[in-house]
């Protein structure tokens, strides 16, 4: 996930339960900036870069998929923020979204967040349309500027200053955006500062038209909420609190009004924290976890009982957020998606 102002489908197609924002506004007609009105979505977050193997994400996400959860995200990083090196070493994002594309069959895929600097948007384009092809349509494309310096010094990967960054991220919503909804037989060819396209087949598409759900986040206050409301489906927040997360909201609807925004209705995420547990000591257990020290700024943990969190989660739902991310920062920690799936998920507003 990214944190600061530095990160229509088809008829048919369908995530989990509820329809894609843009299929809603296919049918209905809706224009115009609204906070979706769905029931609260639920997916699973996971942070690979702390160490972690194909076959460990690819049991995990089969979990959450046999108990219920919308969708298995991951974050995009080549270092771990915490005092390790990650062994046994990074995996590419999109590498094990399209292996797990061919292993998986219901779940939503996708990353928060693509790091722009990573990727040239061309080929990013290609890959996630790839991806989307490959898992039938279940991809969310989450991307935002970078911001963690170190790995891009340890791998050698320009790095550059906030502002130019953001740049770049806005040439390449606006290639990846252009590529996927050119029609199929014409060309589209691109002139920006950074990036440069001619006559380019704006080949292959995805299932998803004209594209998978772009997830833009974080808190910045000024170009982040420009940039959602040009290029996203939804919004996400990264661990923030309740007031802040309302604050930060406020602003992206503002933005929306001010660009004039006939998109579909946005959606409003936030990525959590959680350590539930049936016991004191099984909380406990998992608060350790979450608060291991890192490059991250502290994080707000939402924790104990059952009861307690949806409690706590239920008071996102009332500032309009309707789509969570639970981070699952211990991938062997299973029983922990059962129970979430068992006591929390049914009882959410």
């Amino acid at each position: 996930m990214v944190s600061g102002d530095a990160g229509t489908a088809y008829e048919n197609i369908r995530i989990g339960n509820w329809d894609t924002p843009v299929a809603r506004r296919q049918r209905n007609g809706q224009s115009g900036m609204k906070v979706a009105s769905a029931p609260m979505r639920v997916s699973i977050f996971t942070e690979p870069h702390r160490g972690a193997t194909y076959d460990e994400l690819l049991r995990a996400a089969q979990h959450a998929e046999a108990a219920g959860f919308e969708g298995f995200h991951r974050a995009d990083h080549y270092a771990p923020m915490h005092a390790s090196d990650g062994f046994p070493g990074p995996t590419d994002s999109w590498v094990t979204l399209g292996a797990m594309a061919r292993e998986t069959s219901t779940i939503r895929l996708g990353t928060l967040l693509t790091c722009a600097t990573f990727r040239h948007p061309a080929q990013t384009a290609i890959s996630v349309a790839q991806v989307d092809q490959m898992s039938g349509g279940r991809v969310d494309f989450g991307i935002g500027a970078g911001w963690f310096g170190k790995e891009h010094t340890q791998y050698g990967i320009p790095f550059h200053t906030p502002k130019e960054r953001f740049d770049r991220l806005e040439e390449q919503l606006e290639v990846i955006t252009g590529l996927w909804g050119t029609p199929v037989g014409e060309r589209f060819s691109y002139d920006g500062r950074f990036y440069q396209l001619r006559e380019a087949p704006a080949l292959p598409k995805p299932t998803q038209n004209p594209g998978p759900p772009i997830i833009i986040g974080g808190r910045g206050p000024k170009r982040t909420p420009k940039l959602a409301a040009r290029f996203a489906d939804e919004f996400n927040l990264p661990f923030t609190p309740v007031g802040q997360s309302a604050a930060q909201y406020a602003r992206v609807r503002e933005a929306c009004e001010e660009h004039g925004r006939t998109k579909a209705p946005l959606v409003f995420s936030v990525g959590m924290a959680v350590a539930c547990g049936k016991t004191d000591a099984d909380v406990e257990r998992r608060l350790a976890v979450m608060n291991e020290a890192s490059a991250l700024p502290s994080e707000d943990t939402i924790f104990g009982s059952p009861e307690k969190v949806i409690e706590q989660i239920s008071r996102y739902a009332e500032i309009g957020a309707s789509r969570i991310y639970v981070r699952l920062r211990d991938l062997g920690d299973l029983d922990h998606l059962d129970l979430l799936a068992a006591e929390v998920l049914p009882h959410l507003p």
